[in-house]
């Protein structure tokens, strides 16, 4: 079946069930504000930080979950679900306007080689890059340092999501800023009100943990050895999503902390698919079932963020090893 028709295919599986989207989207905030309240619960240390771990991971969900609204897949005309969701967008600093501005530009032009800056990690060519200045190779490297993606909280979803957009322009994106007035003001409550330690449980390590995972899912999915990447007449959009889309292999554990979200070369594919009903997609095609694949095992993680640049003569992503690339620090 060629990819065109098999998108097509695919939309028999756009339809929602309504009761389970909205059961599984309440119950992930019902567990994500229940969790965050009982890290200022406990008085034993060890059992708080335990839940401030499981808030991290079920803001994950909550995002994934959130994104999969943004794209209509589910509850698109729920009143309940867009106060919910607007809510959750600015504790979790990713405001509605700026997220769909960028990331459905991103799905149209996904891994497009020279328009890959917008809603994605940047991607420059070996020659690109040679020509490229001192200070923008830094600025350039230090966008997929794993300090950058392990740093996700401030420099995605506070400076990426919300203060960048507001320089650009403030009356367009008021949304990153009343985000930034929600999320820093519940922080500075339970400072004031629960103390340092409560601040540091409830607000700094659910937020880091959900945003270094987010971010490096956010590199990997486009970012891994296989990938492949296009321009001009060449790039396709269904062609995009299986040879340029990843499928990240995980526990079943951390696939329902993620929400499928591994399960991306079917997302991008058909991005109407509700996150539940990704598995079964995968099952009923033969042609999605050898997807490119990368997994959590930290050597592939490793192996992802060793890669930098795109060779156009190898046609793939390579890394930066200065025992073979001196003459690109010239």
């Amino acid at each position: 079946m060629s990819t065109f028709k098999l998108t097509l295919a695919t939309r028999k599986f756009s339809k929602e069930n309504k009761v389970k989207s909205l059961y599984l989207s309440l119950s992930t905030f019902i567990f994500l504000v229940t969790s965050l309240c009982l890290t200022i619960t406990f008085d034993n240390v060890i059992i708080s930080l335990l839940f401030s771990i499981l808030s991290g991971l079920l803001s994950l969900r909550m995002f994934v979950i959130y994104h999969d609204y943004l794209h209509e897949a589910i509850l698109p005309k729920s009143k309940f679900a867009r106060v919910m969701f607007t809510v959750f967008g600015m504790y979790i600093l990713v405001p509605r306007r700026v997220w769909k501005s960028s990331h459905d530009f991103h799905h149209r032009n996904n891994s497009k080689l020279h328009k890959t800056h917008i809603g994605s990690f940047p991607v420059v060519t070996k020659s690109s890059f040679i020509r490229s200045s001192k200070i923008e190779k830094k600025r350039y490297l230090w966008t997929r340092h794993p300090l950058f993606i392990l740093s996700g909280y401030v420099f995605t979803f506070i400076i990426g999501m919300c203060l960048k957009p507001l320089k650009s322009n403030f009356i367009k994106h008021i949304d990153s800023f009343y985000a930034l007035a929600f999320h820093f003001s519940l922080q500075a409550f339970i400072l004031l009100l629960f103390g340092f330690q409560s601040w540091i449980l409830f607000s700094i390590i659910p937020n880091f943990i959900a945003g270094a995972i987010g971010t490096y899912l956010f590199y990997v999915q486009h970012n891994f050895p296989e990938v492949k990447l296009k321009s001009g007449k060449d790039w396709a959009y269904e062609s995009a999503a299986l040879e340029s889309s990843s499928f990240i292999k995980m526990s079943r554990i951390m696939q329902w902390f993620t929400a499928n979200i591994g399960y991306h070369h079917i997302h991008h594919l058909n991005s109407r698919i509700p996150f539940y009903r990704l598995p079964e997609v995968m099952n009923e095609f033969e042609e999605l079932q050898k997807p490119k694949t990368t997994t959590f095992k930290m050597k592939d993680i490793m192996q992802c963020l060793s890669l930098k640049l795109w060779d156009e003569e190898s046609k793939k992503m390579i890394g930066l090893n200065p025992k073979h690339y001196n003459d690109l620090y010239v």
